[in-house]
């Protein structure tokens, strides 16, 4: 699976930004998808998960009731909607997929990233 981030960029705070990863091959719907982020000088850490079916969502504390994950399997595309957005989610978005697990250890296949700045 190879997998191509989009959709970053410049926004203010409160503002929204929706980033997206398309995917390679005809088994993306068998793959769970993630969001990670890292923020210089930090580590990388997980944002949200969505199962194979988009029936199972999970996401970080932070981030919890401002961003939605969401997934069109028809269109090998993973989305993820950010409002209310704060200074400290400027970060790299990288999406990642996995074949069984939904949680922070996930990731067989990770995207090259996109940047997100949201200025205060």
């Amino acid at each position: 699976v190879q997998l191509q981030a989009s959709g970053g960029g410049l926004v203010q705070a409160g503002g929204s930004l929706r980033v997206s990863c398309a995917a390679s091959g005809r088994t993306f719907s068998s793959y769970n998808m993630g969001w990670f982020r890292q923020a210089p000088g930090k580590e990388r850490e997980f944002v949200a998960s969505i199962s194979w079916s988009g029936s199972i969502t999970y996401y970080a504390d932070s981030v919890k009731g401002r961003f939605t994950i969401s997934r069109d399997n028809a269109k090998n595309t993973v989305y993820l909607q950010m409002n209310n957005l704060r200074p400290e989610d400027t970060a790299i978005y990288y999406c990642a997929a996995d074949k069984f697990r939904r949680d922070q250890s996930m990731g067989n296949y990770w995207g090259q990233g996109t940047q997100v700045t949201v200025s205060s």
